[in-house]
């Protein structure tokens, strides 16, 4: 017995003394100086989500809650140019001329088979033009200098355009000079100590959005043409103004979900007489092609079928270039924008080709992968030669695509609505895509400079809110 309590005194006393080790994470800059946090961008980083600017967006902008966390560690204030409506506005232009839109909600809607769905609603039904063209055009320049400068549709060729405010009002209503003020000038303002800047994916964007209509950005040009030289000279632009910070590259622009929702074969045949009337009203058009030596057919079976679309592209001689129509293919791209209603009631895909800038083709989804690919080395070398913190945004997006991200127990993917990551206009981030976001381009800086920014807790932001 007393050889068995000697043991067990032995043990107790073991367990008591050693305590067990916690790794306690302790805030810390390194030296970095977060005082004056200026950031340049687009959309993405300017808190632009549900197809409109909104204050709450922008309270929710990624760089807002990367300011948030800097605090921690002797970073300031950070001042937005705030909009002044939770409703949001967007400028569109129609063959009308210029209307303005609220936000995109989750709702019902009708569609013209008098099915109901939850689906992107307006805020605001026919909302006062007088007083969303008000709420856009008010300057705010009296309350800058502002940390956030970025701006909704700015590619890299606009930052050294002088009097870009007056094309951008989102720039316009911020910039103390709009006729005169060029973009890349405006962090120079707070005298910045660290900044992110993220300008590239609209240059992509813009072409893959308009379904190959805008163009892409070209590589080679000189400043305010070409993507290298301007890139490079923003950068060195950035870096006199601080020495340190983050950029960001281009995502895979098609792995959002505007262009992954719509499928490209969503013309559904149940009766053969459906299939039948429409082999026999593309019979023509079927053995002219065959008599040509040309490969497209159009055909249809039993089941689901691709539709049909505009294809500017089709290497047709004289004189068949009415002909350039053809079914879509499966690596190809029906654009969100589409009207759902025409697919449904109107013939669209089926009786009439799916015009061209609502589907993004083969060759049009190459060019687009192919100047990613030369921007983003564009980008990867300007972090090296510059020393910066590099976002890796394109591995980020694809893998919410391919394998979806788990971050404080919520999953993210590319799916629309359910996903988590995207807001309801299938491009920009939710708040808590935002606040994932925040959390990368924080680890990024973290891992360069060995700092210690804590992440934020992505639960803290709010979901897409469901009726």
């Amino acid at each position: 017995m007393k050889t068995i309590s000697i043991i067990l005194i032995s043990l107790l006393v073991l367990l008591f003394s050693c305590k067990p080790v916690v790794d306690e994470f302790t805030p810390g800059s390194n030296h970095l100086d977060f005082s004056r946090f200026a950031v340049l961008g687009n959309s993405l980083s300017a808190g632009f989500a549900d197809a409109a600017l909104y204050r709450s967006g922008q309270e929710y902008a990624f760089p807002n809650i990367m300011a948030q966390q800097f605090k921690t560690v002797g970073g300031g204030t950070f001042n937005i140019p705030f909009m002044p409506t939770e409703d949001g506005v967007r400028p569109n232009t129609t063959s009308q001329g210029i209307y303005f839109s609220t936000k995109l909600k989750v709702g019902y809607s009708m569609d013209c088979l008098g099915n109901t769905s939850l689906s992107p609603v307006p805020a605001v039904e026919n909302p006062d033009q007088q007083k969303l063209f008000q709420e856009l055009l008010t300057s705010v320049a009296a309350l800058g200098p502002f940390n956030n400068t970025s701006v909704p549709a700015t590619g890299i060729t606009h930052l050294f355009f002088e009097g870009y405010g007056v094309l951008n009002p989102y720039y316009g209503r911020f910039a103390e000079n709009p006729p005169k003020d060029r973009l890349i000038d405006e962090p120079a303002k707070i005298d910045p100590t660290f900044f992110f800047f993220w300008i590239g994916a609209n240059d992509a964007l813009g072409y893959a959005s308009s379904g190959g209509v805008q163009p892409l950005t070209p590589v080679s040009g000189p400043i305010g043409v070409g993507f290298d030289a301007t890139y490079n000279a923003a950068i060195a632009t950035m870096v006199s103004y601080a020495d340190k910070g983050l950029i960001g590259n281009v995502p895979d622009v098609t792995a959002a979900p505007y262009f992954t929702t719509v499928p490209y074969n969503p013309i559904v045949l149940t009766e053969q007489a459906q299939v039948d009337a429409l082999n026999g009203a593309y019979a023509q058009y079927n053995q002219l092609m065959e008599a040509n030596g040309l490969p497209y057919r159009i055909n249809f079976a039993l089941g689901q079928n691709p539709m049909v679309i505009m294809d500017v592209d089709m290497p047709l001689p004289p004189p068949y270039e009415q002909f350039k129509f053809r079914q879509a293919k499966e690596n190809e791209y029906v654009l969100l924008s589409i009207p759902q209603d025409s697919i449904k009631c109107g013939g669209w895909g089926t009786q009439k080709p799916v015009p061209n800038k609502y589907v993004l083709t083969e060759l049009e989804t190459a060019n687009v992968e192919s100047a990613v690919d030369a921007y983003n080395s564009i980008i990867k070398k300007a972090a090296e030669d510059f020393n910066l913190a590099l976002f890796d945004a394109f591995t980020f997006i694809g893998k919410t695509t391919e394998t979806g991200i788990v971050e404080d127990g919520i999953t993210f993917t590319g799916s629309f609505i359910t996903g988590n990551t995207y807001s309801t206009d299938g491009l920009h981030l939710s708040p808590q895509g935002n606040a994932m976001v925040a959390n990368i381009c924080i680890e990024a800086i973290n891992g360069k400079y060995g700092s210690n920014v804590p992440l934020c807790n992505v639960t803290d932001y709010p979901p897409l809110l469901l009726p």
